[in-house]
């Protein structure tokens, strides 16, 4: 029985180092992914072929990758069902003020967003839990062991 799957879309391959703790802790907790690369802007049609890969009829969770002018976080919301969790990464160039084209989106467009790419595999790992137990416990020994370690 599949627990769902994450897909990590990244706007660039330049994104690869950013997203690799996230891909780590979906290892870890032996959660199915894989990683596209789809501009919104550049190539539009390829980021809805990568969403449409995956229709209506498996458990998926989006985890969006772009800086900048993230377009891409609110464009595979709006065209899909299931949850999109935006991890942008945060420019010195804008003084960070790049990050409010992730957090203002239009009515009907809702991605949530996690600008730690571990923390938001760990929110991708907690949508999945909600119907997978196994999941579920696995989380529970990740936090146990947090907080032995204080």
């Amino acid at each position: 029985m599949s627990e769902g799957k994450v897909v990590l879309i990244l706007g660039s391959e330049k994104d690869l180092d950013f997203i690799e703790p996230a891909v780590q802790l979906l290892e870890k907790f032996g959660i199915e992914h894989e990683v596209r690369i789809g501009s919104a802007h550049k190539t539009p049609r390829k980021v809805l072929d990568i969403i449409e890969d995956f229709g209506d009829s498996e458990e998926v969770v989006f985890l969006t990758v772009a800086g900048m002018s993230n377009a891409l976080s609110g464009f595979v919301d709006a065209n899909t069902v299931f949850p999109v969790i935006a991890c942008p990464p945060i420019s010195d160039k804008f003084g960070g003020a790049d990050i409010f084209s992730s957090l203002r989106m239009p009515s009907g467009v809702g991605p949530l967003v996690v600008l730690d790419p571990e923390n938001a595999a760990l929110a991708a790992a907690k949508i999945l839990a909600l119907k997978h137990p196994n999941i579920l416990e696995k989380i529970s020994s990740y936090r146990d062991k947090l907080t032995e370690r204080g």
